[in-house]
Order: C-alpha cells, then structure tokens, then sequence
C-alpha cells in the first residue's frame, strides 16, 4: 500500500470553500478510498473554530522549537477528524505565525510580512512532525504557497532523513501563488541544513520576487499539477524539466491524479 502525505493549504470544512480547499479534501479523500494510507496536514489559521472542529493537542507531538532566522518559535500539533471522509487531519500551530491570524492577508486585506517565513514554519513543522510519526511516505503532495518551501528543503535539507529519502515530491499550483511578497530575511531564513543560496540563483531564482515562491516548488519538486492556467511558471517548469499536467483538483479528478502519482513514480 502507498503512502501519500499531503501538506495543504486549506481544507473543508475548517475555512471557508475555495478551489484550494476544495482540493484540500477532495483529493486526500479520494486517494485514500482508491488504496493509498494518507496523513494530511494544515496550518492552524486563526479563522478555524477550534471547539466547533473539535481540535486537540497532541502533546506527545508538540513542544520542539524551530529557529526561523534565529529565533525560536515553539511548534505545537493539533488534530481533528472529518467523520464523512474517515480523514485526521494534523494541525501546525504556532503564536507567532497563527494565532488569530488569517491565511494570506489580516482583517484589513494587507498581505502579512513575514507570510515567508511562516511558510519556512510550517514545511519545518510538517516534516519533523512526520519523523516523529515514524511514517514513511512515497508521495509527498503539496498544496498552495505554504508549502511551497516543502519541496526545497525535502531535497536539500532533508535529504539524508531515511524517513524521506525515496519519496516523490508534487506540488499543485494555483491562483494567488505568484502574490506573495518575500520578506527582506527570506533568504536567510531558508538556509537551513545544506540549503544552498548561490545554487537556488543558478536556478534563476530570485528571492526577493513574488513569483520565487512558485518558482522554489516547481523547482524542486518532481512533478506538479497545475490548477489554474500560469504559463510563466509553466515555462519555468519546462525549462526545468518537470513533468506536470493540467487538472482541477476535485473528486472527478482523482483518477488522473493518481495516474500522475504512477507516471510520476516510474510505474
């Protein structure tokens, strides 16, 4: 039986519908009900209703401290589950870069400064949580610009981790991923482990442009599956050699998802 991890945006019903959250459990539910064991993850946006949602804390998963840019913000894990869809779903959480607070922009509609380092966060806070699961994963599936780091460190800083050394990276684009403003510290909050900036830039990735998010995972990932038409960062994924298709991310499409998975894998 495969394994699949999905590292996602947005899923219903914790926030509002979107495309995206949409995706967010259409996709995991529907690989998981065609074989595949899954765990799903999600960032704990200050908008969920933890009581209404019944989420908890799992402590024997929480208390690790991760330095972004040298500072230390403590990583603490949810869960809850989604009866209908037999699906838990973990939770990152964090005061710094959570707690009521919303996705991508606050209440104003200003874009948060610090939306990269809260996604170097939360793709930190996901794969380490992963390892302490002692799960291994054969497909790695990454949803939205929060996890558009995932990919990056998987291959870079993380790529001795037995726990996900023979994994498949993908990663889905969709609309507002070339809309984030990198703050002035990004690159040195991506220096992580064996990140390396001068060979990120000989990828023509310029970190402090919008789209180097979007570029970042497509990048270093091994296939990606394009929600919405990006032609920019469709050629950029040519240029690199990806394999992609394009396919809305819904229940109807999960067939064609999974045959991704195989081609994408060798199979």
């Amino acid at each position: 039986m495969k394994k699949v991890l999905f590292i996602t945006q947005e899923i219903i019903p914790y926030v509002k519908s979107s495309q995206m959250a949409i995706a967010g459990r259409e996709i995991p539910q529907g690989v998981q009900e065609n074989g595949f064991e899954i765990r799903t993850f999600m960032p704990r946006w200050g908008n969920i209703n933890e009581r209404r949602n019944q989420l908890h804390e799992v402590i024997r998963l929480s208390g690790l401290n991760i330095i972004v840019d040298d500072s230390d913000h403590p990583l603490i894990i949810k869960v809850a589950s989604i009866q209908p869809a037999r699906m838990q779903v973990y939770f990152i959480d964090n005061d710094d870069y959570f707690y009521k607070r919303q996705m991508l922009n606050d209440e104003n509609g200003n874009e948060y400064t610090d939306n990269t380092e809260r996604a170097v966060f939360y793709a930190r806070g996901v794969l380490e949580t992963v390892k302490k699961l002692r799960w291994t994963p054969d497909i790695i599936h990454c949803h939205g610009w929060i996890s558009s780091i995932v990919p990056l460190f998987l291959k870079e800083a993380y790529q001795d981790e037995p726990t996900f050394q023979n994994a498949k990276i993908i990663f889905s684009a969709y609309d507002e991923m070339p809309q984030i403003t990198p703050a002035e510290n990004f690159p040195r909050a991506i220096a992580f482990r064996n990140v390396n900036l001068k060979k990120i830039a000989e990828k023509g990735i310029d970190l402090s442009k919008p789209e180097s998010l979007g570029q970042l995972a497509a990048a270093y990932a091994d296939g990606i599956i394009f929600s919405t038409q990006n032609e920019e960062l469709q050629h950029f994924a040519e240029n690199n050699g990806k394999e992609f298709i394009h396919c809305e991310g819904n229940k109807e499409n999960v067939p064609n998802i999974i045959d991704f998975y195989n081609k994408v894998c060798g199979e």
